[in-house]
């Protein structure tokens, strides 16, 4: 299986569990947070819907300059627009990935904050990266449901929550 194929199959998996984490988030407490460091929930949900958009966004540019433009997050009012969000930016994940080509994964990429790098690797390393990233902010997720006595779905197994999984 091609690192492309593997990368496919990788963010499909993951997007099952992801869609049912999104589901679960409560709109009528979307400005939670649980520590005053914490970021809202709203905010939180809408950087983990958006974030499969970083593979189209890797595959097509040598890299991202966050002094170059200002960044607002998605808006969303309900767990319909939230999910269709994730949809969307998951759709061009997968378009993306469907036309590349192995070697169009060895450029670096570039993520900078004015003159300072923040990160740089390969596109293919960036896109793993950002599948990560996705799995991450969804465990945190998980932990502001968790503490909202939200029950939380098992994602590589049963919860405590979901036993039957």
């Amino acid at each position: 299986m091609s690192t492309i194929q593997n990368l496919l199959k990788e963010i499909t998996e993951e997007s099952v569990v992801t869609r049912k984490m999104l589901k679960l988030v409560p709109v009528a407490q979307q400005d939670w947070r649980p520590h005053e460091k914490s970021m809202p929930m709203r905010n939180l949900a809408a950087h983990i819907a958006e974030l499969p958009g970083w593979v189209s966004m890797v595959l097509k540019t040598d890299g991202l300059n966050f002094a170059d433009q200002t960044y607002q997050a998605p808006a969303w009012s309900s767990n319909a627009e939230l999910l269709g969000i994730f949809e969307k930016s998951l759709a061009e994940a997968t378009a993306a990935l469907q036309v590349a080509k192995e070697e169009d994964l060895l450029p670096n990429w570039t993520l900078k904050n004015g003159e300072q790098v923040l990160l740089l690797k390969t596109k293919g390393e960036v896109i793993r990266h950002s599948i990560s990233q996705i799995v991450h902010h969804r465990a945190q997720l998980g932990v502001y449901l968790r503490l909202l006595d939200i029950p939380i779905p098992g994602s590589y197994g049963p919860s405590a929550d979901d036993p039957n999984f």
